[in-house]
């Protein structure tokens, strides 16, 4: 079974190897052993509730509960750009007109932007490629939404996630390349490199503060703007299919977009509700798995310091939710205790 759990200082070892099988671009995990294991204390107290508004966040597992293996990983920020600046682009327009030439032009630029700040962050997801399969993602992903959902008061009523980029199989940011390395002269992985471990200070030396007219860039610069790297179309369907949408934001450095939503309106915060649990006896496990056409279910349990999340098929009746043995142990509720429920995909309904 594939379960979501809080992270632990046991998983270190294995979100460094995780970190290793990840690419240019992806900032928020990188193989650094110390950059782990500060990640990995923060995150902990903020569990613990001894971490400030500015240093909290939270980290989530897949556990493949057979071989005990960690395979995936999913983060929250719960207030971004407190400690020091959140940079990003906003895509709009500035407009030179000439009423006695009779010249009105629009043209499309870059203005850099901290409108994010205080914001939640959905962040860090990322799953092993040999269990790219079997609504894996689906489940690393969304686990989060049922956690917010539990525990409003903890995070902003506004979310972000950042999107990689589009990037080159070498690694070339086209966006970078006309845009950023002319400010920075150092290639895009090495200044991805130095955002990644915390160094951002030279974001706030040397980017320029005016805006930056689109049609200057590359037709290939601009051709990525607003553009997801291929490997990130999968994670950002699933936030689309969630209500998050792009709202004409992108990263610095790659142009990756950003999608935007109030936690409010997100659909599994949204539709998910709250069921007593009935325990299902084992002779009717056989039954309830033979009923290939009921949807799948997102459930999470209610406890902030053993938070679980695992889909299952289910069933309703006399307003309890019914499930099998062994989800129940997987959430670690017994008969009558209550958890959350949302279908896994927005297209089914209860």
């Amino acid at each position: 079974m594939m379960i979501i759990r809080p992270v632990t200082m046991d998983d270190r070892d294995a979100i460094i190897e995780l970190a290793e099988k990840t690419g240019v671009g992806f900032t928020s995990l990188r193989p650094d052993e110390k950059r782990v294991q500060d990640r990995l204390e923060r995150v902990l107290n903020t569990w613990r509730q001894k971490a400030s508004l500015e240093e909290q966040g939270y980290l989530f597992v897949l556990e493949d509960t057979e071989t005990k293996k960690v395979v995936g990983l999913s983060g929250i920020e719960v207030a971004i750009g407190l400690d020091e600046p959140w940079y990003n682009y906003r895509v709009g327009n500035i407009v030179h007109a000439s009423k006695e030439l009779s010249v009105y032009r629009s043209m499309p630029a870059l203005f850099l932007s901290h409108d994010h700040t205080g914001f939640s962050e959905l962040c860090t997801l990322f799953l092993d490629p040999d269990y790219r399969h079997s609504q894996n993602g689906y489940l690393l992903s969304k686990a989060r939404f049922l956690f917010m959902a539990n525990f409003p008061d903890r995070f902003s009523d506004r979310l972000i996630a950042e999107m990689r980029g589009f990037s080159d199989e070498n690694g070339r940011s086209p966006f970078w390349e006309s845009l950023g390395r002319h400010f920075f002269n150092m290639d895009f992985a090495q200044a991805d490199h130095l955002s990644g471990t915390g160094k951002k200070t030279f974001i706030a030396e040397l980017m320029p503060k005016h805006p930056m007219y689109v049609e200057f860039l590359t037709q290939e610069a601009q051709d990525v703007i607003g553009k997801v790297h291929p490997q990130t179309e999968p994670a950002a369907a699933i936030l689309n299919s969630e209500g998050m949408k792009y709202e004409n934001s992108v990263d610095i450095f790659d142009a990756g977009p950003t999608l935007e939503a109030r936690v409010e309106d997100i659909r599994a915060v949204k539709d998910s509700s709250l069921w007593p649990v009935s325990i299902l006896p084992d002779s009717s496990a056989s039954e309830n798995e033979q009923d290939s056409d009921s949807p799948v279910y997102l459930l999470a349990n209610q406890d902030y310091l053993n938070y679980r999340s695992v889909l299952a098929k289910v069933a309703f009746e006399q307003d309890q939710i019914k499930i099998l043995p062994e989800i129940a142990e997987a959430l670690g509720v017994k008969e009558g205790d209550v958890i959350r429920a949302v279908t896994l995909f927005p297209e089914e309904k209860a």
